[in-house]
């Protein structure tokens, strides 16, 4: 595929979200030292605290150090309720974890035509990958969740997601044409499964297995990550591993929407 057409950011936006998050990791902390770590300069680095008081993202605190304000802390509290799980559930995912060895586990949702992540434990031998926290729902055609999900829609909403859009090429071997996709996903779905061969993060191979609601309708996904070096020796185990804890989360929303009558 020809190369990627050119990103338009707003670097004052980039300044300020990177000011956020850093007084967000690293809070209380003076200006001088976010200005320092996180390469912007002194006299912009004050602009942007001071737009951010006023918006009530950041608190500056008497001692002239800047904590996380009144609406950052509203913020993290709607995307926690958005990404929150049933008990039920993360019970699903810890024994998936467990399971595994503890591999590095995840739970994601379908949601809004994103496919959100909602929690994660993560392995003894950990696969950092930066971009993936909880609330993170970029990239469908890349990781393993979103393919176990997105192969069980309408084909119509499948041309919707994908057809004509640039599908960005994260790794060397990430599937950025439309047409290869398709074919991926139906595949996909016909085993039940789906694997992310490196193609989200360089160095790291995933599997996944959707969930489904009573009428079908894919719900969610649990997702095991490992390093790539040895993915091959354990793949039969994540596969096994992936489709009991989706068919679990299955049947407890089947229960859960037809419980059984007292008595």
């Amino acid at each position: 595929m020809s190369g990627q057409p050119e990103q338009t950011t707003l670097s004052t936006l980039e300044r300020g979200l990177a000011v956020l998050d850093f007084i967000a990791a690293n809070g209380p902390v003076n200006a001088k030292r976010i200005a320092k770590e996180t390469g912007i300069r002194q006299g912009t680095c004050y602009h942007i605290l001071r737009t951010l008081v006023v918006t009530g993202h950041v608190t500056r605190l008497d001692d002239g150090e800047y904590e996380p304000g009144p609406r950052a802390f509203s913020t993290a509290r709607q995307v926690q309720v958005r990404v929150s799980v049933a008990p039920e559930l993360n019970v699903i995912l810890a024994r998936l974890h467990n399971i595994t060895n503890g591999e590095t586990t995840y739970i994601s949702r379908w949601q809004d035509a994103a496919v959100i992540l909602q929690n994660y434990l993560a392995g003894t031998q950990a696969t950092n990958v930066m971009k993936l926290e909880v609330g993170f729902g970029g990239d469908l055609h890349a990781r393993a969740s979103s393919k176990a999900i997105v192969s069980h829609l309408p084909d119509d909403q499948i041309e919707s997601l994908f057809k004509g859009v640039s599908l960005a090429q994260l790794t060397p071997a990430t599937i950025t044409d439309y047409d290869e996709l398709r074919v991926e996903l139906a595949q996909v779905k016909r085993q039940g499964y789906a694997i992310d061969r490196g193609e989200f993060a360089v160095g790291v191979h995933c599997v996944a297995a959707s969930f489904v609601d009573p009428s079908g309708l894919p719900v969610g996904a649990y997702t095991v990550s490992v390093p790539s070096e040895r993915f091959e020796q354990t793949k039969p185990q994540l596969i096994s591993a992936v489709l009991e804890a989706s068919a679990l989360a299955t049947r407890f929303l089947h229960k859960k929407s037809h419980p059984s009558p007292p008595g």
